[in-house]
């Protein structure tokens, strides 16, 4: 059975071998000894406290096996994003250029450094391993996390973001970064990709262009990904919007992959989440369901078949399932549709 949980200090070599394999432009998890050790650190201490409103708590879920005990994925949200480090985007914009003497009229793509999602929540560090990705494994990585925060609003902000991982090489270079550099940096892609990953951000603020930059004056290259994700995350950004997510116009500042966001009481699996009371007995057939409970140091989620009535407050476990939700009959659960 596949089930959803807090990241634990013992998951540290799995979270490392995750970050290896996650590769260059996965961000959230850069190959540190020192930062994914505090990344867990700061998970733990973050399920454990109370919590009355957003703040700088990150929690960090990984996905067992629990036949074989292997970590199998991780995914991640948090809180409050830019309380303590500037979170920086571009906006895709639009200036008019027109004279009426003239008869000339022309607009022009823009992109302008921005703070503009400061404070709001953010789903992150998504990563299934590849020999996983069957079933509905991804789904229940990524989606789990809108039942937590269905079930722990006062947690999270009002509105979500995901940053989506845009086009790289192979190599782990970037066309929209080849051009900023160029023009801008002496950094490579993967030593800028990886310096925001451990925290050093400074050189952004200190070295980004502070006015816009026109888009026709970028390469032909760096023009061809402006909003356009990895192909190995195409299928991450059409769940996320299937829930409800959008693009605004705001891009990554190194690959200038998209940043989708939804307001948390739109999002489609948390408006049509339902709390119902555990029963204990044997299951047949059904429709996929994801399945939480309503613990927050002790979260855990899964999926399974069910036939869920709209009518009824109860909801039958297999007794396997409840305890791998670490649930009793008359505990609560938190269900959606997948």
């Amino acid at each position: 059975m596949m089930v959803i949980r807090p990241i634990r200090a013992d998951d540290y070599p799995a979270l490392y071998d995750i970050a290896v394999e996650s590769g260059h432009g996965f961000t959230s998890l850069p190959v540190n000894d020192e930062l994914l050790m505090r990344k867990i650190s700061r998970s733990e201490q973050s399920f454990s406290k109370p919590v009355n409103q957003p703040g700088d708590e990150g929690y960090l879920f990984v996905l067992e096996d629990t036949v074989s005990g292997e970590v199998c994925g991780t995914s991640a949200l948090e809180a409050a994003v830019g309380l303590d480090d500037a979170f920086y985007h571009y906006h895709l914009g639009k200036v008019v250029h027109s004279s009426r003497s003239l008869g000339v009229y022309k607009t022009v793509d823009i992109l302008t450094l921005c703070n503009d999602y400061t404070g709001v929540s953010e789903l992150c560090t998504l990563f299934l391993r590849e020999s996983r990705r069957e079933k509905n494994n991804g789904r229940l990585l990524s989606k789990m996390r809108f039942l937590f925060m269905a079930e722990f609003p006062q947690r999270f902000a009002e509105r979500v973001i995901a940053e989506m991982r845009g086009i790289s090489n192979d190599d782990g270079s970037s066309p929209f970064w080849q051009w900023l550099q160029e023009h801008f940096f002496s950094l490579d892609f993967p030593t800028a990709d990886y310096l925001t990953g451990i925290g050093q951000k400074v050189f952004i603020a200190e070295l980004m262009p502070k006015y816009p930059i026109y888009v026709s004056l970028l390469s032909k290259q760096a023009q061809a990904v402006i909003g356009k994700v990895h192909d190995k995350t195409k299928p991450a950004l059409a769940l996320l919007q299937s829930e409800g997510f959008s693009n605004r116009g705001y891009v990554d500042i190194f690959d200038a992959g998209p940043t989708v966001e939804a307001r948390v009481e739109h999002i489609r699996s948390v408006r049509n989440s339902r709390r119902l009371q555990v029963v204990i007995g044997s299951v047949s057939g059904g429709l996929p369901h994801l399945i939480c409970n309503t613990k927050v140091a002790d979260f855990r989620a899964t999926w399974l078949a069910l036939n869920v009535s709209e009518q009824s407050e109860q909801l039958t476990l297999p007794a396997d399932v409840a305890a791998a939700l670490q649930v009793s009959a008359g505990d609560w659960v938190r269900v959606t549709r997948i």
